[in-house]
């Protein structure tokens, strides 16, 4: 089983879970549990982009670089 992924352990702190974070941003949450679990799956590029508009009203500083690998 793959390990969680760095977005999966950040949203995890912060206290976010995949059906809220999939509503924020409008991705499938089938999606949202690639993601969440699978630290090799690398989502689309508008699919980052939904996640990191919404990722970005936590902290202004993040870069899609600092969850996938890009």
């Amino acid at each position: 089983m793959p390990k969680r992924s760095k977005l999966g352990r950040f949203l995890d702190k912060h206290g976010y879970n995949q059906t809220k974070l999939s509503k924020m941003t409008g991705v499938n949450r089938t999606t949202i549990v690639k993601i969440y679990t699978d630290s090799n799956y690398i989502p689309s590029g508008t699919t980052i982009r939904k996640i990191m508009k919404t990722l970005k009203l936590l902290d202004p500083s993040l870069k899609s670089e600092d969850f996938f690998n890009i």
